[in-house]
């Protein structure tokens, strides 16, 4: 008869892998993808490097993993901003800042989320999270249209041109920490992607 591993075992592996992901997200935001070794993220999670790979058959696996959960917790987070309260121009400029103040803060993972060399495994990790984010601009932008907030419009095209700009906007402040006013960023930020959207001036939140 095959062994089968007890529930206890089964908790504590996943217990186990869990932790071992939690360590791998902290070790990518200090040293980034390339530097993120088997090697480095065992010692962090005070485990041997053969024991990594119990939970995760390689490296690319391991980094998969933690950009998926790091990702999709942003997405989450995006997501509940732009369909939360407030007429659509006020929930896509709340939702800019909220993303690009929670990468401000968070600094080397989101660096290394959004624009860090990496694995060619995330390459498609990447493609696939920022037509999460296209889809949830879109949606907003729809809205925006059916309430008569923002212009007949390509949805999809704007969502495209917002998804990039403020991810390339981002890019230099995350790479190089206090580069500037953060409040300042937010403010031109908001601004830019409510003009990339058509929002009249009067539409625009003050803040």
């Amino acid at each position: 008869m095959a062994y089968r591993k007890t529930p206890a075992e089964l908790e504590r592996l996943k217990a186990a892998r869990e932790r071992l992901v939690d360590q791998a997200t902290q070790v990518v935001a200090e040293v980034g993808w390339a530097n993120a070794s088997v090697t480095a993220v065992a010692a962090a999670a005070g485990i041997s490097a053969g024991s990594v790979y119990q939970h995760f058959p390689s490296k690319a696996a391991l980094a998969v993993e933690v950009f998926r959960r790091a990702s999709g917790r942003e997405v989450e987070v995006l997501g509940e901003v732009l369909r939360g309260g407030g007429d659509p121009v006020e929930r896509l400029a709340h939702g800019v800042r909220v993303f690009a103040r929670r990468a401000l803060e968070r600094g080397g993972l989101a660096y290394a989320l959004l624009a860090a060399p990496a694995e060619p495994a995330l390459g498609a990790e990447r493609l696939e999270f920022r037509r999460h984010y296209r889809e949830l601009f879109a949606e907003v932008v729809r809205e925006g249209m059916a309430a008569g907030l923002l212009p007949a419009q390509d949805a999809h095209i704007t969502a495209a041109a917002l998804t990039g700009a403020v991810g390339e906007v981002l890019v230099d402040p995350l790479g190089t920490p206090d580069s500037g006013s953060v409040d300042e960023l937010l403010t031109e930020l908001t601004a830019v992607a409510l003009r990339c959207a058509g929002a009249r001036p009067a539409d625009r939140p003050s803040h």
